[in-house]
């Protein structure tokens, strides 16, 4: 068990939390939590007219609620804007989602109740994961539909998946030993104001993004091995000239994986001079988008235990200030930069795969097969590589670039950040895909130069690219096959030396 401190968090922790460590806050927390809600009530009592705790919201802020209508103003703002469409999110996503929302509430300065983080807790603690709409979002004034349909569930409305099985809220609150929540002043607006959805969705494509970076290297490496081509243009020196970190550390990366390569040495005195560029500019394009990806998980890391909810509370001087860190816009650029950055390492390992499979480029037999014509080979996961690739520059337009006023102009300006993460998740899939296209490719090629052996550090990635797809001597059914390795790659089970890379 984790005890999370909100203030402490960093990127090896959030990894952690997303491959599924149990958590809970710290004892530090609780108490600036309790410190909160006792402002809170002062605030109250002392009859003072504060946004969102005895007023309307958004467009209706102006008008105050009497005393005797302060719970039902809370119930009511959770059922109205319970409103998602969509797919449900993945668990592990509104897991993720349940414990960044822990965090930010753990800085002690929202104002819930001790009782709110207990119910929250016991979502975790039974592995019971509301059911939540994808859609419906647009990440100002913070994810409002999906943070809204975690707390209703809470509230014993909607429906609860406890340990993979669907049932209905009250149901799943039964189940699990807990009454339906009621909520205090301030309470519902301090649960669904937050960007807890985007960055959970954020730091799921960057973690699923850094393992397909990770393989993408060890995919590049085997490829220039598979095309006998050249090693010089990993020269440190090189990359040193230049000075960009991420070129630097993928340029090492590939000269160390095929250090020791018999193919590399077999080759040392040819006449070749230059290789196409997506094997030599390697250092160049993936490193640039290493650093991209560097810079979003700095991004995600502050934003998962930032204070995003409004009004944030200040419990020594009991003031409630209106601000607008619900606003998502650095959650939509970084979720954006690693769409980008993904797509590029899609984009480039794509082209690999057609040298490797064009006998005018490689040398190799053409799709990889000796007996071409009667057999098609890597013909069509070619093609398939190329269409995840295609679509993937489609997913990659900017959606923060994008906004439209709501709540009848008060929230003119939006974020999209949702919009954003799910874009960079169905990327860092795609790519997955183009990856293990790539594998195939360079395993076949260089098992075509046996019994010349690759590098020491390549060979167990050969091994395990041929325990899910053996060598070929005449066309199958390659789906299954694919998509095993995609589930590999989107695993980090391909060339987990390499991890973590952030």
């Amino acid at each position: 068990m984790l005890n999370l401190n909100p203030e402490a968090v960093d990127l090896a922790t959030l990894r952690q939390l997303w491959q599924g460590a149990p958590a809970r806050l710290d004892d530090a927390s609780m108490q600036r939590i309790a410190a909160a809600a006792a402002s809170v009530e002062r605030i109250v009592a002392g009859g003072e007219t504060v946004y969102g705790v005895n007023t309307g919201f958004g467009m209706l802020a102006h008008t105050q609620i009497p005393p005797e209508r302060l719970a039902e103003l809370q119930t009511n703002l959770i059922l109205s804007h319970s409103a998602g469409l969509g797919e449900p999110l993945p668990r592990h996503i509104t897991r993720l989602m349940i414990i960044l929302k822990l965090l930010g509430l753990g800085r002690g300065h929202s104002g819930v109740r001790v009782a709110v983080i207990e119910a929250l807790q016991a979502l975790l603690n039974h592995d019971a994961m509301p059911v939540i709409p994808s859609q419906g979002s647009v990440g100002a004034s913070g994810d409002l539909a999906p943070l809204a349909h975690l707390i209703a569930a809470l509230m014993g409305y909607g429906r609860v998946d406890v340990a993979g099985e669907i049932i209905p809220a009250a149901a799943a609150l039964g189940r699990i030993g807990l009454e339906p929540l009621q909520l205090g002043p301030k309470e519902g607006l301090a649960l669904i104001n937050g960007t807890q959805a985007s960055t959970a969705l954020a730091l799921d494509s960057l973690f699923a993004g850094e393992r397909v970076f990770a393989t993408a290297l060890a995919a590049g490496a085997m490829s220039v091995d598979a095309l006998k081509g050249s090693a010089k243009p990993f020269d440190p020196r090189i990359s040193q000239l230049r000075g960009q970190p991420g070129q630097i550390r993928v340029a090492e990366a590939i000269a160390g994986l095929l250090d020791g390569s018999e193919i590399l040495a077999s080759h040392g005195r040819c006449g070749r001079v230059q290789d196409p560029y997506s094997f030599r500019c390697q250092p160049q394009v993936m490193g640039a988008s290493l650093d991209l990806l560097e810079s979003a998980a700095r991004t995600l890391t502050i934003e998962a235990a930032a204070v995003t909810d409004n009004p944030i509370l200040f419990p020594d001087s009991d003031e409630a200030v209106s601000g607008g860190n619900f606003h998502a816009q650095p959650v939509a650029f970084a979720a954006d930069i690693i769409a980008m950055a993904l797509c590029e390492v899609g984009s480039i390992s794509e082209r690999r795969v057609s040298v490797l499979v064009d006998p005018k480029m490689s040398g190799l037999p053409a799709f990889l097969t000796q007996d071409s014509g009667v057999n098609s080979g890597l013909m069509i996961p070619q093609v398939t590589a190329a269409a995840l690739v295609s679509e993937n520059k489609s997913l990659a337009f900017p959606a923060s670039v994008d906004s439209i006023p709501t709540s009848a102009g008060q929230e003119d300006h939006v974020s999209m950040s949702p919009i954003a993460a799910r874009k960079a998740g169905q990327i860092a899939r795609n790519c997955a895909g183009v990856i293990a296209v790539e594998l195939l490719a360079a395993a076949e090629g260089v098992d075509y130069h046996a019994p010349l052996a690759t590098s020491g550090r390549l060979q167990p990635v050969h091994a395990k690219v041929r325990a899910l797809s053996p060598h070929f001597t005449a066309d199958r059914y390659w789906a299954d096959e694919m998509a095993a390795l995609q589930g590999a790659v989107l695993a980090g089970e391909i060339a987990p030396e390499l991890l973590p890379l952030l």
